[in-house]
């Protein structure tokens, strides 16, 4: 899966970029520029994204717009763990109380996710990828692999497994002094949902569309975006060779790489940089040579062919 030599270019630093790719002070200043107020819609629209398509599903009422629903909620879940992971970076608010605030209460835990914790692991993850402390290591280590083992990945997260493997340390952390406090706090979120859906009458649609899709769903998403992010790849002082570049389409973004999360190799050259600007980042790397044309994928299902072609 590791590009070969010609692919690589030694072609830093430039007059925009340093040596190890990031962009010189007076590039930087505009690339890390964070917008507030573009951040209060982006929020805004992941609840109107996930509680709207609740809401249009019980709307309609036939059991077609249910099946949507659950589909499009998995997808749900997918932007506030993006939008979580921003928070964790401290790249989705200026100031970082409301930062932390709006990326624990209002993104991270609706989605089970614990950010102070999460927040520690991925900065291990980004100083030394496939080091010693990554802690993503079993989601896209040992790849390519084979067609059936690869299947049988996507049945478990298909099937609830998955997501009772990951649901199962929460409700394990209660009785433990060290983590209760963090997962009382997570399960008191989702005990609010609870209640917004009882209040509305319909107390099913907490099991049946934010906790279902979150454990089947939003898990094969999950997998198929680590494994298009670092599959097959190497421990390296170049990113090049830790992580993959695909070119993006509207389809991927929209199902399992939104928020720009698919420039990933620019956002591992600089974990800075918000979200936003990711896109103009990874054109400067382009534009350096240091991201040559052949080293881009040309979709998600090409480099998923190659994770599974042995």
């Amino acid at each position: 899966m590791l590009p070969p030599n010609e692919l690589l270019p030694d072609t830093l630093p430039t007059d925009r970029l340093t040596a190890a790719g990031r962009p010189v002070p007076a590039v930087r200043e505009e690339l890390r520029r964070i917008s507030d107020a573009r951040s209060v819609l982006t929020v805004l629209g992941a609840y109107l994204q996930s509680f709207g398509v609740i809401a249009l599903a019980v709307w309609i009422g036939q059991p077609w717009a249910y099946a949507v629903a659950f589909v499009l909620m998995g997808r749900a879940h997918c932007l506030y763990n993006i939008l979580g992971h921003e928070a964790a970076h401290r790249l989705l608010f200026n100031d970082k109380r409301v930062n932390d605030f709006v990326g624990k209460w209002l993104l991270a835990y609706p989605s089970f996710q614990a950010i102070d914790l999460y927040r520690r692991a991925h900065m291990g993850h980004h100083r030394d990828e496939f080091g010693p402390n990554e802690p993503d290591l079993d989601l896209y280590n040992g790849y390519p692999i084979t067609r059936d083992s690869f299947w049988r990945k996507m049945r478990r997260d298909a099937l609830f497994v998955s997501g009772w493997k990951n649901l199962k340390p929460l409700l394990k952390a209660v009785g433990k002094s060290s983590s209760r406090r963090v997962a009382l706090e997570i399960l008191g979120v989702q005990a609010v949902i609870l209640a917004l859906f009882t209040l509305a009458g319909r107390p099913w649609l907490y099991p049946l569309l934010w906790l279902a899709p979150w454990m089947t769903v939003w898990r094969v998403l999950n997998r198929l975006r680590a494994i298009a992010e670092h599959g097959g790849m190497t421990r390296s002082a170049d990113r090049r060779l830790t992580t993959h570049v695909i070119r993006q389409t509207w389809w991927a973004r929209f199902w399992m790489v939104p928020y720009h999360t698919g420039w990933h190799l620019a956002h591992h050259v600089d974990i800075g940089i918000p979200w936003r600007n990711l896109p103009a980042f990874h054109r400067e790397l382009v534009g350096a040579g240091w991201i040559p044309t052949g080293l881009e994928y040309p979709n998600y299902r090409a480099l998923w062919r190659a994770l599974r072609s042995r």
